[in-house]
Parts: structure tokens; sequence; C-alpha cells
């Protein structure tokens, strides 16, 4: 063998060798197992721009009207709910017929108990062509407010429900907005909100319901906030949130868990306005409704970043 030829397979194998190390070295130097990166960060959730001051309660309707006073006491308590609206017709029996004394003694029964008497929850409309009706059921609503002053509460839940066809909704709508009014001077010198539950066909328009307040025009007559998917339409939630925000009394609730809602943004954008009144939840009934009331409560207070 040459000179040349031994040199030459000198240098390939000395080549090889170093080009096995710098891999060797490469692989090495490695890490054989991927970083783990950890389950994604969630989505910050949105900061309230204030403490909340909401407070939480319940309609007697549905979930509570078979209880009677001690039992809503005794169950709202537990449940950490602090108020209560008493749905006329139900169990708890607090009526226009009820006594002086009766009245007095209701009034007591809550004042020494951790559950405020926020609400009597009524049934009276104003969209009647009939006027006669009108005038009773205007009538009929003022020895209910009579009723709440009696007892404690501070206001009255009212509804439209309807848009009769034999007349324009214009007509409708003052007949209702005129009704609203002299419910709210009859209120003022008791003390008494009018909180009109925008309820009802084609009067649960938010358009519609801040026409209402417009012809009414009075500091006691506000709205009771329903949470109805007709909140959403139109222009949406907030151009409809925006035509009564400053006239929200009350607030109705449904299932927080319902999917069709916003209801983290209807707490927040309540935040926003400084509502410091009741949240009620009007829910189904349950065989275990204190149980069903805690898990509302908790769903309450987080979708307010509170838990």
């Amino acid at each position: 063998m040459n000179s040349n030829h031994a040199t030459r397979r000198q240098f390939l194998h000395t080549a090889a060798l170093a080009a096995g190390a710098v891999a060797s070295s490469a692989v090495f130097a490695a890490d054989p197992k991927p970083k783990a990166t950890g389950p994604a960060k969630p989505t910050p959730l949105p900061i309230l721009s204030k403490p909340s001051r909401m407070h939480l309660g319940t309609v007697t309707y549905n979930l509570a009207m078979d209880w009677d006073i001690a039992t809503i006491i005794k169950n709202c308590t537990e449940a950490k709910f602090e108020g209560v609206e008493l749905r006329t017709t139900h169990k708890h029996g607090v009526e226009v017929t009820l006594s002086k004394d009766q009245r007095a003694e209701v009034k007591k029964r809550f004042a020494d108990s951790p559950v405020k008497l926020v609400s009597l929850g009524s049934a009276f409309d104003y969209h009647t062509i009939d006027q006669a009706k009108l005038k009773k059921d205007i009538a009929a609503t003022k020895e209910y407010m009579t009723l709440a002053h009696d007892v404690g509460a501070t206001g009255v839940k009212v509804r439209p429900n309807g848009l009769p066809k034999e007349v324009t909704v214009e007509k409708t709508l003052e007949q209702i907005g005129r009704s609203l009014r002299e419910l709210g001077e009859f209120g003022d010198g008791l003390g008494q909100q009018i909180r009109v539950e925008v309820h009802g066909p084609g009067t649960s328009s938010l358009p519609y319901i801040k026409r209402m307040m417009d012809i009414a025009n009075h500091k006691q007559v506000g709205v009771c906030w329903n949470s109805n998917p007709t909140d959403l339409d139109g222009d949406g939630f907030d151009a409809n949130f925006n035509l009564v925000k400053d006239k929200i009394f009350t607030v109705h609730l449904r299932d927080l868990y319902l999917e069709d809602y916003p209801f983290r943004k209807l707490f927040a954008r309540l935040n926003e306005t400084g509502f410091t009144g009741y949240c009620f939840a009007e829910i189904p009934p349950s065989t275990d409704s204190v149980r069903v009331m805690k898990y509302f409560r908790s769903i309450w207070l987080s979708y307010q970043n509170l838990l």
C-alpha cells in the first residue's frame, strides 16, 4: 500500500469518528422529552367596575308558592337569600283581606328575621280596552299598595300583559303610562314604588317599556327587569338595557344555567349603574328547594366574580 492511500484512509477514518462524536453530542445535548406546557391559561374574567352591592332574594312564584311565612323565612335564611317578593294567591296568605293586627304581625315577623319583605307581586295590568275594568284594577292596585305599606314592603310589582288589537299600540302604551303615573302619585304618599315587570306579548319589548316610563314620568314608577329572551331583540342587549338602565328598581331571574341569556353581562351592567336593589330568583319548584337555592346563589356570586 503506497503512502498516499494510507494517508487518505487515515483521513477518512478520522473524519468519520469526528462526525459520530458530533452526532452523539447533539443527541445527548437535546432533551429527549418535550417540555410540559401545562393547561391553557383561562381568559381572565372581566373585573367589576366597582364592588357589587346587589342583593339576592326569591319570588314565591313558583319556587315558594306552597310555603307559609315561617317556611319562607327558614329556607331563605338557610340558603342565605336576603329578601322575598310575595306573589299574590300563594300560601303565605299576605292579601288585602288581612286585618290591621294581622298586617302588623306579618311586618313584625319579617322585621325580626334576617329576611327582608321587599315587594308584593300582583297580577294587575292596565292594557284593557274596558275602561270600567281599568278603573277597577287601578283601585285594586291602590289597595294592594296600602297592604304593602302596612306589612313593611317597599313596593308592588305590576305588569303590562299584551297589546289589544282593537286599538293602536301607542294608545295602549299611553293608557298604561297614565295609569302608572296615577299609581306613582298614590305610592309617593305611602313610600311605595310601582315596579313594572317587563312582561307580556308585545309589551315585553324594551322600547315599549321605555315609552311607558316616559309617559308615567314619576320617580316612584320604575322597571322590574325580567331577564326575557326578548331583551336581545332589535339592536341587542346593551341597547335595550340602556333604554331603561336608570329606571330599574328590581330584577327577576330565570334559571342561571340557561345559556340563551347573558346573565354575566346583566350583572356587570347593573353594577355599572350602581344598582343596589334585589335580584329575585323566579324559578320552578323543587323537591330539594334549599339545595337548589344554594346552587343558584353560588352561580349568582360567581357571575359577579365574588366566589
